[in-house]
């Protein structure tokens, strides 16, 4: 694979920000500059589409090397000075030049284009959204939400001389012996009662912060504030709502048949909350791979099957050094593929521990960095940074459309098809999870006075709706309670998550046409994916050849569809 070189044309080439005087310079001239044309009004786009590059790529270095090691202070420093320092000094002057922009007389020669339509929807979105007042409680709030990472990665128990994370920890789950899955899940459970209180202040100041920010900006809560902020233009809260019912209705009842299935084989009238994870055959957990570097082989191997541009993409991220792939001590939790706009070499963060959910994890966001990619030549960086909702369909249709060629993992025809029925199990699964977390944030937000009491009040009743009815919890409720304090979304990017409903629905619809017309399937999702931001989310579906739709029918008819296919295994 050969990548053209992003040569810097506007900011030096040996540019090092350590403080705003080193960048605030080609802010005044930008905000200065004369605009006399719409060619010059372009090449002024595209001089702040670099800028703007550069201190994006700035930021995701020091949040990775944060992340990789939690434990080291300078690191951590060197992140909290760009968001409290850099970042603020930067708002007052993004705003200025959004509205020397919208200002223009040739704007209008510019809105003739899909492209920067959307684009410009954007810049006049954050000309509404920005208050003097919310830029340093943002700052203080980028503070803050990263605490939450710094609580998790300092999380671990102790098994038998041994330290684990609770990533790796959370794997002795699957065992068949229960006497051992009892007592990790205890030793978890214990570890996570020391923080419960920690976290719920902490969610409880976020929550304040956010909804001051709202109000500031003249909504009435933060929820409206920030679909406004995520730039929903193509879908509501009323759709959101929809989405919840539909789960609620079609989903539910199929989660609760699975379940019950489970319990059956089992043999068990109820689930103890070890039990969840656990194959009811009491077959061992499933075991993909060693170490990282096999996982990068076998996901290169699988993907050179697919598509070798697939397969051309992760090897140049490893040639460059940018995978983190192995779960390891003072690692923050989760994973990512963060985006990198100037050199448009995408980088991924893992914990993986060798577990089948590893390997879903690196070809979901092998998607990412495969649309990082396909998209990186789009000529401004607006352009490039995605709605979630067209983000997540990239790399939740790569998790689907890998399927037929895990058997570079698994050579045992059982193994294999053990792995893709929990796939399929679990994309059901996580749905009623993805609506519950969503409708949690909207009462949130639309009650940001509540109390802890009164907000574990709520979520248990979420329990009850989107929940199966069938583990018995007795003697571990708190676990049950704080659920929702195990989601990173909550704490760190609010509102950020039914995009992974919505995009789930919409892979779906890829992997589908994968099966009835491959060629033409892969074809139309490259063909999305390399659109970026320039089109409407429904019009890059429309792309993708889905549907963009949160009705019960549609979902019924992706539910029965799944159905089958779990039926053939």
């Amino acid at each position: 694979m050969k990548l053209t070189q992003h040569n810097r044309k506007f900011v030096k080439q040996d540019l090092q920000i350590n403080t705003w005087s080193d960048i605030e310079g080609y802010y005044t001239n930008l905000l200065s500059r004369a605009i006399a044309s719409k060619e010059e009004l372009i090449q002024w786009l595209k001089d702040k589409s670099e800028l703007e590059a550069v201190l994006e790529e700035d930021l995701a270095w020091r949040y990775i090397k944060m992340t990789i090691d939690t434990r080291d202070e300078d690191l951590s420093s060197s992140y909290t000075e760009f968001v409290t320092k850099i970042q603020p000094e930067i708002a007052p002057f993004e705003d200025q030049l959004n509205k020397k922009l919208s200002e223009s007389s040739l704007i209008s020669d510019l809105e003739k284009d899909v492209a920067y339509q959307i684009y410009l929807k954007g810049v006049k979105t954050a000309l509404e959204l920005y208050c003097d007042e919310n830029v340093p409680i943002e700052a203080e709030i980028n503070e803050k939400s990263q605490q939450y990472g710094a609580i998790s990665a300092s999380q671990s128990i102790e098994h038998e001389g041994n330290v684990l994370t609770m990533q790796k920890a959370a794997s002795f789950l699957k065992e068949t012996d229960e006497a051992l899955r009892k007592l990790i899940f205890i030793k978890i459970h214990n570890r996570r009662l020391e923080d419960i209180e920690k976290l719920d202040q902490l969610y409880s100041e976020l929550i304040q912060l956010r909804h001051k920010i709202a109000v500031n900006a003249g909504f009435e809560n933060f929820r409206d504030y920030k679909f406004k902020a995520l730039g929903r233009f193509d879908y509501s809260k009323e759709d959101c709502f929809e989405f919840h019912n539909s789960i609620k209705r079609s989903i539910v009842p199929m989660v609760k048949e699975i379940q019950k299935n489970r319990l059956s084989k089992l043999g068990k009238a109820k689930f103890k909350p070890w039990d969840l994870e656990v194959d009811p055959e009491g077959k061992q957990p499933l075991k993909p791979f060693e170490g990282g570097e096999r996982l990068l082989e076998g996901t290169v191997n699988m993907l050179k099957k697919i598509d070798p541009y697939f397969a051309d993409c992760l090897v140049m991220m490893n040639k460059m050094g940018h995978l983190d792939l192995d779960s390891k001590a003072g690692k923050a939790p989760g994973g990512y593929n963060y985006p990198l706009y100037e050199s448009g070499v995408p980088f991924i963060f893992m914990n993986s521990v060798g577990a089948q959910r590893d390997l879903v994890t690196m070809v979901h966001e092998g998607g990412h960095a495969v649309h990082s990619f396909l998209s990186r030549d789009l000529e401004l960086t607006g352009f490039k940074s995605l709605p979630s909702e067209v983000a997540e369909l990239a790399s939740m249709s790569m998790e689907l459309l890998t399927m037929p060629y895990w058997d570079e993992f698994y050579t045992n025809e059982e193994d294999l098809k053990r792995a893709k029925k929990e796939q399929l199990e679990g994309i059901i699964k996580i749905l009623p999870w993805i609506a519950q977390i969503d409708e949690f944030q909207h009462w949130i937000y639309e009650n940001p006075h509540h109390n802890v009491s009164e907000r574990t009040e709520k979520w248990m009743q979420l329990n009850k709706e989107y929940g199966t009815g069938l583990t018995d919890w007795t003697g571990y409720e708190k676990s049950l309670e704080t659920g929702w304090q195990r989601q990173l979304h909550l704490f760190e990017v609010p509102f950020y998550y039914i995009e992974y409903g919505i995009a789930q629905l919409g892979a779906l619809g890829v992997w589908k046409n994968s099966i009835s017309q491959p060629e033409k399937g892969i074809k139309a999702y490259k063909e999305a994916l390399k659109l970026g931001y320039t089109k409407s989310i429904p019009d890059i579906y429309k792309t993708a050849n889905v549907e963009f739709d949160f009705s019960e029918a549609y979902i019924n008819e992706l539910a029965e569809f799944v159905q089958n296919e779990l039926e053939k295994l």
